[in-house]
């Protein structure tokens, strides 16, 4: 089921207007924030202007393409020319773009419909969104429990029905660790295949925009949408941009036996057992549709948690060094001279997981501890993606859990950080890496929360990715299932 094309469908009957659709979702998003807490910002005057805009062309009798009157969340770490864009942080409350990025412009040329900006961890630094200045998002599977993050607002947004689809990114599983917690479909895509232009930065070469949908149907779309070229990012992808949405069959490929590899570093132990349960029992599904599975050994896999935090945090320092109180955002006033407005302005303005991770980077890049650290978690980094580039001489996708458990309580790991971060497990090699990767719901557990597991393409191999993803979605029923929302 394509939730895209059921209202691109209605519009192009004329069986309902944009700006019906538009009111709908408005008012869902009015009906569920007092508990979903999903929205950082909410622009209802120009999404309804922007419908209008697109039943105009209706009537007009033009043609209007799939995204055209597609209710939208935007993760607001993306600018969004004349929207507050804070990255959930104090230090940028004020902060308003002057430009719009590319993957928003992208939207708004195909008529997509944006309803406002949804919540983060700040700087998109943290797994749980509970990490924001402003508030902390529930899931919609159970609001005492987490969305996941640090794009938790948009996962949740898109799991309450809130929007039919929204943006995310991904730094370390910041896409796939939300999506499987609220049980949603979640694509990081190929580094570089999707602009980073308006992204505000947080680790610039781990950093990557996708989005989140209820089927690999609606996610393909969006894809198609905002992938391609950027001149304005220099770690663009020059390359050919296929049909994402017309390779979707509900069988696997038959010319050639697909095969499927199980990372066998990714079960044991630390993962729940009712999720190893559930994607084994995926693993089977895919076996049944003809695919041909083995277990594949990625040896340095177990290192990417530890390379990670030392690589992301050093580019967070680098890239946050340019909030300072002098170019724009917030600025203490209580500092009697520019060193003291420096560092009171940044110690009032970033939370603390921000000031930790900046803290951590700033070490691992000082004089004397570059080689023991940053440069040896960067020769990790390189054995990591040797091990998947021999995985994929023996395999066409591999498969793992997305996230090691379920969605946890609120307020269950804030002060234990390692334990939050461990949570990345699956993810994090990944985005080392640059590969594309999607969660898939296959399951909940006994409390009914959802389960994800992760498949993981070759670089650019995002078509064959999203066929996978999509005959497994059809043969099953798990996307179906939504949460059960009061309003």
């Amino acid at each position: 089921m394509s939730f895209i094309r059921e209202l691109h469908q209605q519009l192009i009957r004329k069986e309902r207007s944009a700006v019906e659709i538009t009111e709908e979702s408005l008012e869902r998003v009015q009906a569920l924030e007092p508990q979903l807490h999903s929205f950082l910002c909410i622009t209802a005057d120009r999404a309804l202007e922007q419908a209008r805009q697109v039943d105009t062309q209706i009537a007009a009798g033009e043609a209007i393409g799939m995204l055209a009157g597609i209710p939208f969340g935007i993760k607001d770490n993306m600018c969004t020319k004349g929207i507050p864009t804070t990255c959930a942080s104090k230090i940028l409350q004020n902060f308003v773009p002057p430009y719009e990025s590319t993957v928003t412009q992208r939207l708004l040329d195909a008529g997509a419909v944006v309803v406002g900006k949804t919540n983060l961890d700040e700087f998109a630094m943290g797994g749980s969104t509970e990490r924001s200045a402003y508030q902390i998002t529930a899931n919609p599977w159970d609001l005492e429990r987490v969305p996941g993050g640090s794009s938790g607002g948009s996962a949740a947004a898109v799991a309450g029905g809130q929007v039919t689809v929204s943006l995310g990114s991904d730094t370390g599983g910041s896409i796939r660790q939300p999506a499987s917690f609220c049980g949603v479909v979640g694509m990081k895509p190929t580094y570089g295949l999707v602009s980073r232009y308006g992204l505000v930065a947080f680790a610039s070469s781990l950093d990557q925009i996708g989005p989140f949908g209820r089927s690999v149907e609606d996610v393909a779309i969006v894809l198609q949408a905002i992938a391609g070229h950027d001149p304005m990012d220099s770690t663009s992808l020059k390359v050919n941009i296929p049909n994402y949405v017309d390779t979707l069959k509900p069988d696997l490929p038959p010319k050639t036996r697909l095969r499927v590899g199980v990372i066998q570093e990714t079960f044991g132990e630390g993962l729940d057992p009712e999720v190893e349960a559930a994607v084994k029992a995926a693993v089977q599904t895919l076996q049944d549709l003809g695919a041909e599975i083995q277990v594949i050994s990625c040896p340095r896999f177990r290192y990417g948690v530890a390379a990670y935090y030392v690589i992301a945090p050093s580019e967070a320092s680098a890239n946050l060094a340019r909030y300072d109180g002098v170019k724009y955002g917030y600025r203490t006033s209580d500092a009697n001279n520019l060193l003291n407005m420096y560092t009171q302005t940044r110690a009032e303005g970033f939370g603390p997981e921000v000031k930790r991770r900046i803290m951590i980077g700033t070490y691992t890049l000082s004089a004397g501890y570059y080689d023991a650290y940053y440069l040896k978690a960067q020769k990790v980094r390189t054995l990591i993606k040797q091990d998947f580039e021999q995985a994929f001489d023996q395999v066409d996708v591999l498969v793992c859990p997305t996230a090691p458990t379920t969605a946890f309580k609120i307020g269950e790991k804030t002060d234990d950080p390692l334990s939050m971060y461990l949570l990345d497990l699956m993810t994090i090699p990944v985005n080392l890496a640059g590969l594309p990767a999607i969660s898939v719901p296959c399951g909940f557990d006994k409390q009914g929360l959802p389960i994800g597991i992760q498949l993981i393409g070759n670089v650019l191999k995002e078509d064959v990715l999203l066929n996978v993803a999509y005959a497994y979605e059809q043969a099953t029923a798990w996307h179906q299932r939504s949460p059960n929302l009061n309003g």
